[in-house]
């Protein structure tokens, strides 16, 4: 999964960046360039597995994070440069980060709803301005169908409204995906607080706002939490208790992103690797092997699958055999979060 961190200069973004990935990278106000960095999903089940099978190596799902320098936020409504607009082209999800903080740097107040709502509107300005070009060309062509979901698209867009809140069918979702809209993409807001307001409740109309744009929304303080993420486990622990957090904002990162791309994860066991396998729900058998390799996909032939529960609790390949809790399935077989599973195939 890749995240793109996105948003106005002196919104902390690389603060953000720095609390979910450990590193240090320089918060200088008017960086240019990107940070990138990753993170692995810590994931019980691989543990228990990696104690059972010893293997040469245990691979959890890893979240790829891109920091890139936003616009200025004094000049909104002039669509976002060509290097920020690839960045975003490429992700899996925005993480939209707003000020919620005084800033020495900047002289407007912060006014995180407005924030969120003028960087939406630099998403849909680019969509439009690329589907008014892929319409004209259209017309030139005479293509019916595929004008006909452009024009969709461009009245939606002219209502002010991101294309994630337009209902479409599948068949137009995938008709979409090749063009990769930005304003389509799935976003977590980040309310980044004032220390003194950690704990606190976003402001009512940042809730709405959220709420208005489909869009969910986190709340923390990006320099309090970057320090978090320096400190050794116990420290962390004791800090945390102190702050009356329950936990890093890493693991409430890791949760939100997979609510809001509807992640899950299936397993592959073995001496050699227990890996982790990040998919989107609703996947089948078939389309799931293809995470593996393409190959894989192409030559389906079944998946032998075991319930990871069903696996703990026998605790052996054979005994979960001899229980008839290894199942057979084939292609059209609904992928479980948590399924255990070793894919037989052709080639």
């Amino acid at each position: 999964m890749k995240v793109a961190l996105v948003g106005f200069r002196g919104s902390g973004k690389t603060s953000v960046f720095n609390a979910l990935t450990g590193q240090s990278a320089d918060t200088g106000f008017g960086k240019k360039g990107s940070n990138l960095g990753r993170i692995q999903v810590p994931d019980a089940r691989l543990d228990a597995l990696t104690e059972i099978y010893h293997p040469k190596k245990t691979t959890h799902a890893e979240i790829q994070f891109v920091d890139a320098a936003g616009p200025d936020e004094t000049h909104s409504g002039t669509g976002l440069d060509a290097g920020l607009v690839a960045v975003i082209r490429e992700a899996d999800a925005l993480v939209h980060v707003v000020r919620g903080f005084k800033s020495a740097m900047l002289t407007k107040a912060p006014n995180p709803a407005g924030d969120l709502s003028a960087f939406e509107d630099e998403l849909i300005l680019t969509d439009l301005v690329q589907i008014e070009k892929r319409i004209e060309r259209l017309k030139k062509e005479k293509r019916g169908p595929e004008l006909d979901l452009m024009e969709k698209l461009k009245a939606h867009l002219e209502s002010e409204q991101a294309l994630r809140r337009l209902e479409l069918t599948e068949e137009e979702r995938q008709a979409c995906s090749g063009f990769a809209f930005l304003s389509m993409k799935p976003m977590l807001v980040v309310l980044n607080q004032a220390e003194d307001d950690l704990g606190n409740d976003p402001p009512g109309d940042m809730v709405e706002a959220a709420q208005e744009r489909k869009v969910e929304l986190l709340a923390l303080c990006a320099t309090i939490e970057a320090e978090i993420q320096a400190m050794e486990p116990d420290d962390q622990k004791a800090f945390l208790a102190d702050l009356g957090l329950s936990e890093p904002v890493r693991a409430r990162f890791i949760r939100a992103a997979y609510h809001l791309l509807d992640l899950i994860s299936f397993l592959t066991s073995g001496e050699d690797e227990v890996r982790a396998w990040t998919i989107r729900r609703g996947l089948t058998a078939k389309q799931a092997s293809g995470k593996i390799h393409s190959d894989i996909e192409r030559g389906f032939i079944r998946a032998e699958v075991t319930a990871y529960a069903d696996f703990i609790e026998l605790g052996t390949e054979a005994k979960v055999r001899e229980a008839g809790k290894l199942r057979l399935e084939g292609k059209d077989y609904v992928v479980q979060d948590g399924d255990i599973m070793h894919v037989r195939h052709s080639g």
